[in-house]
C-alpha cells in the first residue's frame, strides 16, 4: 500500500495557490520500472509538435485525418486498461491499492469529495522536447488529479508542474524529484500547465485520477 502509507506517513498539504498536497515515496520500485519501460511513441519522429494539450495522441486535429482506425496506429498515449494489464502487473496492483475503500476514503477525507461510485484511471505519461502545457482547470468530471514523477535521466526538478494563481501567474514549481508527486481536487481556481522547458530525454510520470465517468477500474 505505497500510495496509501505515503499519504499518511510522507505527504504534506499547502494551501497557496490552492489546496494541494505533495507525496514523497508514493511508488514502488516494480511500478517505476514498469513506468519507464513502458513503450510510449515520440511525435517528433512523426512531425508532430506539441500543441499546449495532452490531445496529441491522434485524438484529434490533422493527425486524425486520413486515418481510418481513427489515429490509434502510434500510442502517444498510454492507459492503464484490463487489456493491457499483462504488461503492467504492478500498476495494476497500484490500481487495486486506488479502488480500495481505506485509500478511497483518506483521500475523500483529504479532499473533501466522495469518491464511493468513482473510477480509477490511470496514465503512464512520457513528455520528450518540446513539451507544455498551457494553463487549465481541470474538468469537473475529475475528482482527484494526481501526476506522480519519475525521475531517472537527472532531468531538472523545474520540470515539475507550474502552478498559477486566478490572474493565471504562476506561483511554484512543483520539484520534477524522482518518486514525487501531487495531487488536488478539481476546482474553479485550479490553474495548473507547465510552461516551455528543456527536456533532455524524457518526462516520465504517471497520471492518476478518480473520475466520475466509466473505466475498466471501478472502485470497491
Amino acid at each position: 500500500m505505497s500510495f496509501l502509507n505515503s499519504i499518511n506517513n510522507n505527504s504534506k498539504k499547502f494551501t497557496d495557490p490552492f489546496d494541494h498536497w505533495e507525496l514523497n515515496k508514493p511508488l514502488t520500485e516494480e511500478q517505476i520500472n514498469e513506468i519507464i519501460n513502458a513503450d510510449i511513441a515520440n511525435p517528433s519522429e512523426h512531425n508532430l509538435n506539441y500543441d499546449g494539450t495532452r490531445a496529441i495522441d491522434g485524438g484529434e486535429g490533422s493527425f486524425r485525418q486520413g486515418i481510418v482506425d481513427g489515429g490509434k496506429a502510434l500510442k502517444f498515449r498510454c492507459f492503464v486498461t484490463k487489456e493491457n494489464t499483462n504488461n503492467f502487473p504492478h500498476l495494476t496492483n497500484f490500481i487495486n491499492e486506488l479502488q480500495s475503500k481505506k485509500t478511497t476514503a483518506k483521500v475523500s477525507e483529504l479532499t473533501g469529495k466522495d469518491l464511493s461510485n468513482s473510477y480509477v484511471r490511470v496514465e503512464v505519461i512520457c513528455d520528450r522536447q518540446g513539451f507544455w502545457l498551457k494553463p487549465h482547470c481541470d474538468i469537473k468530471e475529475k475528482l482527484m488529479s494526481c501526476l506522480l514523477f519519475v525521475n531517472k535521466h537527472n532531468e531538472s526538478e523545474d520540470l515539475g508542474t507550474d502552478f498559477y494563481d486566478n490572474n493565471l501567474k504562476k506561483v511554484k514549481t512543483l520539484p520534477y524529484k524522482d518518486n514525487y508527486g501531487y495531487f488536488f481536487t478539481s476546482g474553479p481556481n485550479t490553474w495548473h500547465g507547465m510552461e516551455k522547458k528543456e527536456i533532455k530525454k524524457e518526462r516520465r510520470c504517471l497520471q492518476v485520477n478518480y473520475v466520475t465517468f466509466e473505466t475498466d477500474w471501478k472502485v470497491d
